[in-house]
């Protein structure tokens, strides 16, 4: 329907389910061709951690799409203030970017995995609050999502957000499976090209 729509010059607003998982149907990947969903967490100093990598790995094998859920630190307590002043401080929120995502997802395949199974050249969907008026899709690889503003950090969501529409406003990635010519003809509406 929205590749018909768009080629009769019609314009699209799609109103969302209260669940990224069918939300992320928007980037023009069909959902029963997803596999496994997995977060990426945030990299904290030494740790980082990449067990969720096999399941990247496993999906791609099977010609499934990886939808990759962006880690988020909302009320997280400073640890060192914690210890040194027995004393609960929150940091402030932070949010995992895009750009974020896809430099971890080369870290650990460059330097941890070394699996064969992303490159900078890996085709990917980058979204940003998917849902939002100023929503935005982009299909391109990994090393020109590296270069890619996904916009206003996600911080700036008003806190009067029911939380089922908040669900649908961090950023997410998706890295596509074999992918059938719908799809292709869909990503190419987002494409950084």
């Amino acid at each position: 329907m929205f590749i018909r729509a768009a080629e009769l010059d019609v314009k699209i607003k799609v109103f969302h389910n209260a669940s990224i998982m069918n939300a992320i149907g928007s980037c023009g990947l069909q959902l029963y061709n997803y596999g496994q969903t997995v977060s990426i967490p945030l990299f904290q100093g030494n740790w980082k951690p990449a067990s969720f990598y096999d399941k990247i790995e496993t999906n791609l094998k099977l010609g499934f799409h990886t939808l990759c859920l962006l880690d988020i630190k909302v009320k997280e307590p400073n640890l060192e203030i914690l210890e040194t002043r027995g004393k609960v401080v929150y940091d402030k929120p932070r949010y995992m970017t895009v750009k974020e995502a896809c430099e971890q997802l080369l870290y650990i395949e460059e330097e941890v995995k070394k699996a064969g199974v992303l490159s900078r050249d890996t085709m990917c969907v980058a979204v940003s609050r998917l849902g939002q008026d100023d929503q935005q899709i982009v299909a391109a690889t990994l090393g020109e999502l590296l270069q890619v503003d996904m916009g206003a950090p996600l911080h700036s969501v008003s806190s009067s957000f029911p939380i089922y529409a908040r669900m649908l406003i961090f950023d997410q990635m998706v890295i596509p499976g074999t992918m059938h010519e719908l799809e292709e003809t869909m990503l190419k509406f987002y494409s950084l090209k």
